[in-house]
Parts: structure tokens; sequence; C-alpha cells
């Protein structure tokens, strides 16, 4: 607990404030059990990790069994059903460790996983959610481009439609989990002259027609964290593969 003071400009009473800075105990039984994991699993091999530029999906699917990569997805989906304070508490446990771990960790639960759990309309939901939840798939997200990041407006790829399906072409860069992810939430232009309000998203899946994955290695930190290269040479998504409304991937709120 922390204890401070607040005094009437007036020169009157002084009034004392206690604010409660612990975690709640949910968080705090979370942060026990994710610092015997690290110090067990993590600890003795992230160095080599680094230093090799090994992905570790196998300590990564381990804390998939522990409930760890769907720390906000809803009970319903399979998730641990807790808050962004809870993610916080993960990211800075495992980041205790391995910066690298902690990246893929947070990224999985934020970039890839979020945007369907937040987005995503029922059908979407129930069935890349408790996937994701339990680590069983990797998420990512697909924004960044070799000639434009933040600045989505400047994004090229490019998502044309013909029917029921859009058809997608252009290349993204610097994914996390960029290789070894398996659903990806794509970020595609669907009318250039709307700039950043004519963005579109999708989500894809590995393996698809046309989408291909490549490495990208040589990275000066974050070695072990998955970064790729994705390539879409006329990618058929469905419209059911729609993430939210057409012109609203990249909205300002």
């Amino acid at each position: 607990c922390y204890r401070y003071d607040r005094f009437d400009p007036n020169g009157g009473i002084n009034q004392a404030r206690v604010m409660n800075l612990e975690l709640p105990e949910d968080c705090q039984a979370l942060k026990r059990s994710l610092r015997e994991f690290c110090e067990k699993h993590v600890k003795p091999k992230a160095r080599e990790w680094d230093r090799t530029e090994t992905f570790p999906m196998e300590t990564v699917r381990e804390l998939g069994r522990m409930g760890v990569l769907g720390v906000r997805v809803s009970e319903e989906y399979g998730g641990a059903g807790m808050g962004a304070l809870a993610l916080a508490v993960v990211t800075e446990e495992i980041a205790r460790y391995d910066g690298s771990l902690a990246l893929t960790v947070a990224s999985h639960n934020g970039l890839g996983t979020s945007h369907l759990r937040v987005f995503g309309n029922d059908a979407q939901k129930k069935k890349y959610l408790p996937k994701l939840a339990t680590g069983e798939w990797l998420g990512a997200w697909g924004l960044t481009e070799p000639g434009s990041g933040s600045d989505a407006a400047g994004m090229k790829t490019t998502a044309v439609k013909k029917g029921d399906t859009w058809v997608l072409n252009g290349n993204k860069m610097f994914i996390t989990q960029g290789t070894v992810g398996d659903v990806f939430v794509v970020l595609a232009v669907t009318d250039a002259a709307a700039r950043q309000k004519g963005i579109t998203a999708f989500v894809l899946e590995k393996g698809w027609p046309g989408f291909t994955q490549r490495s990208i290695h040589g990275k000066m930190g974050m070695r072990s964290s998955d970064t790729g290269e994705l390539l879409f040479e006329n990618v058929e998504v469905p419209d059911s593969h729609r993430v939210g409304e057409v012109g609203q991937g990249f909205i300002d709120t």
C-alpha cells in the first residue's frame, strides 16, 4: 500500500489517503507460477536460444497449455478471461528471463488474438479463439510493409473483391510470428482513394494457395522471437474471412 497526503489549498485539514498498489490475488498467483516455470524452463536456455536464433516452440506450447496464450480470451472460448493487468503481469514476468519470449507471448495475445477477440464475428471467434487461447495455433498481425509501417496510408498490399471472394496481392515485412504463425490478421487496401479509411482486415491461414512465409535472420536483438516476410500472390480470401466492416481495418479511435 502507498499513503499520500492531500492538503486543502485554504490551509485546512490534512487528509490522509491510502492507495492499494498490490496486485489482485489472481495476478499474484499467475506471477508466482510464471516465475517458477521460467526459472526451470527459460532461464537455463534463453541465452542459447538467442545465440542460435532458435524459436522455442515447445516452451511456447507449454505456456499455451498453462493458459498464458489466452489470458484475455473469455472462458467461453477456452481462455483465462482475465484483463489487461494480467497480460501486463505475464509480459513483465517472462521478460525478466527472456525478452524474445515475452515479445512472442505479448504479440500473440495482443496483435494476433485480440483483433479476432474484439472485432471478429461469432463464427470467426468460435473457429480461431479456442486454438489460439491454448497455443495450438499461433497468431500474428500483418501491417508493416517494406515501404510503410505506422504510416498505414502508404500501404501497397491490395484486396480486390470478385464475387464473394477477395483477391490479395502484396507483401508484409518484419512480421512477428511471421514463419511460425498459423493465423494472420492481414490489412489490405480496398479503396486507395480513401487512404487509411480504405483499409480492410482479413484473417488468413498458413498454407493457403499463394500465401508464402519467409524467415528473416540476423537481427540485432530479440533474436529468438520469430520475424518473417509474408507474400500474397493472388490469394483468394472468402468474404466470410473479412474481419469487421470494409474500410474499417485501420480506424482512428
